[in-house]
């Protein structure tokens, strides 16, 4: 009787570990739909990323594109500011 009782033990462990994988909270068909949730979430944030990267760059261009326009714009069309004065300065030809 005792040899028989190990093996019924471990079929009987067996079939309580199995019924946790096809039934229990961490089952198969919740770990499928955390994957797929996972996958669905991975591909978010890498649209997420490259909307950020699309923003940084536009922001980064923004920043100095204002400058070199600000800059043209003083050179080529004398633009002051408020509370600037323009200076010209004129060579003369002798």
């Amino acid at each position: 009787m005792a040899p028989r009782i190990v093996p019924v033990i471990l079929i009987l462990l067996l079939a309580v570990v199995h019924g946790q994988m096809w039934f229990g909270r961490g089952n198969v068909k919740r770990v499928a739909a955390l994957e797929q949730e996972l996958e669905q979430q991975r591909a978010d944030n890498a649209r997420a990323r490259l909307a950020n990267e699309q923003l940084n760059s536009e922001l980064h261009e923004l920043r100095t594109g204002l400058a070199m326009v600000e800059e043209k714009a003083r050179s080529e069309l004398g633009m002051v500011q408020a509370n600037e004065i323009f200076v010209q300065v004129t060579e003369t030809r002798d």
